[in-house]
């Protein structure tokens, strides 16, 4: 812990009646950073006062959001952020003490039993099918549709917990993964839906521009790894009434899934009438629009 008088002194003040000074107060203790919740932790300990103990966890949750705010915006200028890492930030808004070793962990492990079952004469469809067969039977993850009432399904780790998550914390372990096998496997922007596309490898994927529905060999349902052809999706457009845009037919940036993922988890908060958190985690997601 830090030990200084200043702290000392802050912390005195805590429990000042007068809302412009405890403010004053707040702000500077805010400046130290994560190095000064063990300090507001020991002081909650010790505290009887309910009151100063809810400014304490105001405090330490304020601490922890500005960490997370510079940790996403860090996150976001990288050239190629990671998607993994990307759905564990989002995650740490609940849970910022989430410890992510267990995560990279079975995520590695997984891979790797895929990478096992893989090789080069392997057709697009037969390498998919090695995938669902590890990811949804081996490993055992199921899928539903998305569901407000069902937060935990927005939270990477719990869905690797639970086995049981939503279209999007599917998608993004399932597209994880063959990115990091190489497989030209990315989220699309078909409307009400979040689905993933295998892309033809001779298509410059890192030029979306040159790249439309034609650049698509099938669609995967992270739900259970359903695959779905072109003529499928063109009935589905016809059956919901949607012009066919060939934006729908372009790669999802990392960042733009994690800001989807976001702008989601958003509308669980919205559900339990908890403003203050519907308008935090969508503060979050205006970071990587």
């Amino acid at each position: 812990m830090l030990e200084t008088k200043e702290i000392n002194a802050l912390f005195h003040l805590l429990d000042d009646p007068d809302q412009e000074v405890y403010d004053t107060v707040a702000n500077k203790i805010l400046l130290f950073g994560k190095e000064i919740i063990p300090n507001l932790e020991h002081l909650w300990e010790n505290t009887f006062d309910e009151q100063i103990q809810e400014r304490i966890e105001l405090l330490i949750h304020r601490v922890h959001f500005s960490d997370l705010q510079a940790g996403l915006l860090e996150w976001s200028r990288d050239i190629n952020p990671d998607l993994m890492k990307g759905a564990i930030l989002a995650a740490q808004y609940q849970y910022p003490e989430l410890s992510t070793a267990p995560i990279y962990t079975e995520i590695e492990r997984i891979k790797r039993n895929i990478w096992l079952e893989l090789n080069n004469y392997l057709t697009p469809l037969e390498q998919v099918n090695v995938l669902n067969s590890m990811v949804f039977n081996y490993f055992g993850l199921k899928g539903e549709e998305v569901a407000y009432q069902r937060k935990y399904q927005f939270f990477i780790h719990q869905v690797i917990e639970s086995k049981r998550g939503n279209p999007i914390t599917n998608g993004i372990m399932y597209q994880a993964l063959c990115n990091m096998l190489d497989l030209p496997v990315y989220a699309v922007n078909i409307p009400r839906q979040f689905i993933l596309a295998y892309f033809d490898a001779f298509h410059d994927i890192n030029n979306p521009a040159s790249l439309d529905e034609s650049s698509i060999l099938f669609y995967i349902d992270p739900i259970q790894g359903q695959i779905y052809t072109q003529q499928d999706v063109e009935v589905y457009f016809k059956r919901v009434s949607v012009p066919k845009l060939d934006a729908y037919f372009k790669p999802q940036t990392n960042k733009q899934i994690i800001q989807f993922l976001l702008e989601e988890l958003a509308k669980c908060y919205q559900h339990e009438n908890d403003e203050n958190k519907q308008e935090e985690v969508l503060s979050l997601a205006k970071i990587l629009g």
